[in-house]
């Protein structure tokens, strides 16, 4: 495949399999991104705000986009206009589910301090 964007073709199509945003697992036959696709090994939802090249932890309701409707949990599955996949999540990554992996075993630690 030729990964020069060229005018009017878009950038997306130089990006490989698109990946999980928590485990970083492929997902084969997912385009479209439907809102009840889960992924196959740790079950989350696909088309999530987490997944969404407009996510932004911190901004207004996280999301970039002004005059998309607020979700309370970013991790599900939603009817959302604005999702769009970002492109960090079609290429290979170790997922999100990781980073969150450390902060538990940390706390775990703590607390077992007090024990």
């Amino acid at each position: 495949m030729n990964c020069r964007p060229s005018l009017g073709s878009p950038l997306e199509a130089c990006y490989n399999t698109p990946m999980c945003w928590f485990c970083g697992s492929p997902i084969t036959n997912a385009e479209p991104i439907g809102r009840s696709l889960r992924c196959p090994d740790c079950g989350k939802d696909l088309r999530a705000c987490r997944s969404c090249r407009s996510y932004l932890a911190g901004s207004r309701g996280d999301c970039k986009e002004s005059q998309a409707e607020l979700v309370a949990d970013k991790e599900r599955g939603n009817f959302c206009d604005w999702f769009s996949l970002d492109p960090k999540y079609r290429q290979k990554t170790a997922g999100e589910g990781k980073s969150g992996d450390t902060a538990s075993s940390a706390r775990e630690a703590f607390d077992s301090l007090f024990k």
